[in-house]
């Protein structure tokens, strides 16, 4: 229960509607540039892998400057999957953010059906993969363009950092766009459960659906955890793995540190929870709470 505390504040809400609407706005222009309004002619051109490249990362470049202070502009389930892994977010607010994220993806895609000729409309850009290769490779694909993604997030979003210069967004955005211009051919290119679940919810298309989920959640894991624990740990949570933390009598929980040279050994801290809590990520920066699609 301690988890939900935060839950029930003003800034908690704003956060997790800036979710809903970042990616409502991000589906509905993505999916649009997918539409090929010459589909009618006696030979229609191929989709412009380019067009589509660009649309969906400057989208998300922009959502991700427009709502990275209100919500962290996570916009992606996976991405929130991997805030929660590097423990940048509790599990019960992640769970909000993924539902709006969702929902958000569905009205967006909605909103599209509702406004394209059914003449146009084709798959509504349904992300599918490719007949010529396996799912397992399907998977494996959304699994590294994801990783790619995510890895950006972390190193441009980085708070240890000195060195960083530009827009945040902007590099997020190019990371979109470069998985796009890649995997576009192969699975449709994704990166995002949301952008592949509003679509194919729309038009009742959940052909190989799960390779959408798990992919990019596995990439996005996978490249917190050798940022955030291998690549650039932060020292202060390397001195926190060090503590133990054990219940008195009084059923308050304390610190017990044991290698710290600043202390006295075996010397005890009590850990104020209602202080612990009060410190909402929502509040940071964006380069602390880290943002992404």
């Amino acid at each position: 229960m301690v988890a939900f505390k935060g839950i029930w504040t003003k800034d908690f809400w704003r956060a997790v509607s800036g979710e809903y609407l970042a990616t409502l706005i991000f589906v509905l222009l993505g999916l649009g540039s997918t539409i090929n309004w010459a589909a009618g002619q006696e030979k229609p051109p191929p989709a412009d892998l380019v067009l589509i490249s660009l649309c969906f990362g400057l989208s998300i470049a922009t959502m991700v400057q427009c709502f990275g202070h209100i919500s962290g502009g996570h916009i992606n389930p996976a991405v929130t999957a991997a805030m929660v892994v590097t423990r940048k977010l509790s599990l019960a607010k992640a769970v909000f953010y993924v539902v709006a994220q969702c929902l958000g993806a569905i009205t967006g895609a909605g909103i599209l059906y509702i406004v394209t000729p059914a003449a146009v409309r084709g798959s509504l850009g349904v992300t599918t993969v490719n007949s010529d290769i396996s799912l397992g490779h399907g998977l494996l694909v959304e699994l590294l363009i994801t990783f790619e993604l995510v890895f950006t997030v972390f190193a441009t979003c980085d708070p240890k950092r000195t060195d960083l210069g530009g827009s945040a967004g902007l590099a997020i955005g190019f990371a979109v766009a470069i998985g796009h211009l890649f995997a576009i051919p192969y699975t449709g290119a994704s990166m995002n459960p949301a952008r592949s679940f509003g679509p194919a919810m729309v038009t009742l298309n959940f052909e190989s659906h799960w390779v959408y989920w798990v992919g990019p959640i596995l990439g996005g894991i996978l490249a917190a955890g050798l940022y955030e624990y291998l690549y650039c740990p932060d020292p202060e949570v390397k001195e926190r793995l060090k503590h133990v933390f054990k219940k008195d009598t009084s059923g308050k929980y304390r610190e017990v540190e044991s290698d710290d040279v600043a202390v006295k050994p075996g010397s005890i801290h009590t850990i104020d929870l209602e202080k612990q809590e009060k410190k909402d990520p929502f509040h940071d920066s964006m380069g602390e709470v880290l943002s992404s699609v």
